[in-house]
């Protein structure tokens, strides 16, 4: 099978958001999204398969991927580390058999809440994605991992670190994560989006809630745009 190309912008896009728990999915003009469970066993090549079950009534021309890891010239770079192996080395357009345009999955969200200036995404999850976009420019980034306290900023604002402080202790910490990442970066505003900024009752300063579903307007975005 040849790989799918397209001589102009789509005019109907698949989105797809691989989490750990749930695949999700919406079309465009569609108005709901669907969604089949994930998990650790889940490989590339069952994604397509669910993914095309779930959208056989949908038309779409085009596909964008949010990919819960580092992504680089349009490909995963490592393995998801809470899916099934092989998704690295796999043809994701040949498996659509249409053009494919991939981001990591927090980048997909922030591209979605973007509305100008320069603005630091990070999502409250599983982990902790970040993100930063200037002037339309995506500048996915990786601050999850490195070193905060005895540990990691992943460690402590994720899902391991409310379950291991509770939630009030946790709330503290995201404000002081946030506190810092700002003042490193100094962003014009901080979007806070992933599962889990519903847990916060006060946003730190200078920061806005951002949505889940934000990772659709991202992936139509992606095809919209020169990118």
């Amino acid at each position: 099978m040849e790989k799918a190309t397209l001589e102009k912008a789509p005019s109907k896009v698949l989105v797809i958001d691989i989490g750990g728990t749930n695949v999700k999915i919406l079309a465009t003009g569609e108005e709901f999204r669907r969604k089949f469970p994930s998990g650790k066993g889940l490989t590339p090549e069952q994604m397509v398969q669910g993914v095309k079950d779930l959208a056989a009534d949908w038309i779409y021309d085009a596909v964008a991927i949010g990919y819960p890891g580092p992504v680089m010239n349009n490909r995963p770079v490592i393995e998801p580390g809470n899916l099934g192996p092989g998704w690295v080395d796999f043809d994701f357009e040949t498996a659509f058999g249409h053009p494919v345009k991939m981001l990591n999955d927090a980048a997909l969200q922030a591209y979605g809440s973007y509305e100008g200036g320069k603005m630091l995404f990070l999502g409250l999850g599983t982990g902790l994605g970040s993100c930063m976009i200037v002037e339309d420019l995506i500048l996915p980034l990786e601050l999850a991992h490195l070193p905060f306290r005895k540990s990691t900023f992943e460690d402590y604002v994720g899902v391991r670190g409310l379950e291991m402080l509770g939630k009030k202790v946790w709330t503290e910490v995201v404000h002081e994560v946030v506190g810092l990442l700002r003042a490193a970066l100094l962003p014009d505003i901080t979007v806070i989006g992933g599962g889990n900024v519903k847990k916060l009752k006060i946003l730190p300063e200078g920061c806005k809630a951002g949505s889940n579903s934000n990772a659709f307007v991202g992936g139509f975005r992606l095809w919209q745009n020169d990118h």
